[in-house]
């Protein structure tokens, strides 16, 4: 099984404009080959080929308008416009919306290194056209690298590398754990375990307070140092942004902390199986009342690392059908209560039974496994 092993870079300041510089070059070449791409398919022509782009490509460096392409490696241009293709080929095959643009502001700032070009030594790792760059920690030596990206998260420089890993199949019991995800609580389990909202700690609240002030803080000073038609930056706005950048890097920790917490926790009990819903979560964000607390949530991640840990360890992984009715069905008769609101917190059937209605998904789920096993 291949898992991907993050570790932080130390770059010099002028190795820093370099990587800086490799971000910039892909995220042209991904929206060059994109734009190349979606005018293609207005005029109703046949989908590009990733290895056409790169030849179109390569002549474009020959020109001297963008021979400064050759200042960082053609790898970093070459995987920018694979993944560019990539992205218009998932959108076509039905699994991913369509693809847009990178933007300087919002896009997370990345490149590809060519992993067969990918030397390391002790504490120390090459990095095309950029040379070698200290890490905090040691990178693995003597095992092959795949899919090696160098990103940056508003604080640090990473670098993370897919490593061909084997591990020992847990002796696991015969219970079939059911997972229920909401908002209330982030995942209530069959088995009883019960991780909590981590939006609804001090600590979040604290630091999304605090965000809203610098926001609100930034937008005014914005407003101060207008002229005419733009606006100007000053040195107080980059420092209360990367103050703000900052701020929702930590925010994001936290989130994934807590997710690799709860999703271990359900791990160690060693179940034989595990369900979880099958979540339409695109349409979930469309309720403008609950789309941020979903969005925190962040049940997409949550469901991608609890499939990848199954895997790891040998335990049987179903997604119930995005239409079977947990909620709204009764886990000892199986009777359909097509009136539960989502206010309603305590499901109430004619047979007596009372529950956290949370509880009463996750042991259908449950039920759900034990019928497809």
């Amino acid at each position: 099984m291949i898992l991907s092993k993050k570790i932080r870079l130390r770059p010099t300041k002028e190795q820093e404009e370099q990587l800086w510089k490799s971000v910039g070059t892909a995220r042209w070449a991904y929206n060059w080959a994109l734009n190349r791409q979606q005018e293609n398919f207005k005029q109703g022509k046949k989908f590009i080929s990733n290895n056409d782009l790169r030849k179109e490509l390569t002549d474009l460096k020959q020109t001297e308008a963008f021979k400064w392409l050759f200042g960082v490696s053609n790898n970093v241009t070459k995987q920018a416009i694979k993944d560019a293709c990539n992205a218009f080929l998932r959108f076509f095959n039905g699994k991913a919306r369509y693809p847009t643009f990178k933007s300087r502001k919002k896009s997370k700032p990345s490149f590809y290194n060519d992993n067969g070009k990918l030397e390391v030594k002790k504490n120390l790792v090459l990095i095309e056209k950029v040379g070698w760059i200290k890490t905090s920690e040691q990178i693995p030596i003597g095992v092959t690298y795949t899919n090696p990206r160098i990103s940056f998260d508003n604080k640090y420089w990473y670098i993370s590398v897919g490593i061909e890993q084997k591990f020992e199949q847990l002796e696991l019991t015969d219970e079939i754990v059911g997972i229920d995800l909401g908002i209330k609580e982030l995942a209530v389990c069959s088995n009883g375990q019960v991780f909590k909202n981590v939006n609804k700690t001090k600590e979040i609240r604290k630091n999304e307070k605090r965000l809203r002030r610098l926001q609100r803080s930034v937008s005014r000073k914005y407003e101060m140092n207008k002229e005419g038609n733009r606006f100007v930056k000053t040195s107080n706005i980059i420092k209360l942004e990367k103050e703000i950048q900052h701020l929702h890097r930590r925010l994001a920790n936290i989130r994934n902390n807590h997710i690799h917490q709860a999703t271990n926790a359900i791990v160690k009990t060693k179940p034989s199986t595990v369900v979880m819903e099958n979540l339409n979560v695109s349409g979930m964000l469309k309720n403008r009342h609950l789309s941020r607390a979903i969005a925190n949530q962040r049940f997409r991640e949550f469901i991608r690392r609890m499939k990848y840990k199954c895997e790891k360890y040998g335990i049987e992984f179903i997604q119930a059908d995005r239409f079977y009715r947990s909620s709204k069905m009764c886990s000892s008769y199986g009777t359909i209560k097509n009136n539960l609101k989502l206010s309603n917190r305590v499901y109430s059937c004619e047979c007596g039974l009372k529950l956290d209605r949370d509880v009463n998904a996750s042991l259908n789920l449950a039920g759900y496994g034990r019928l497809t096993v």
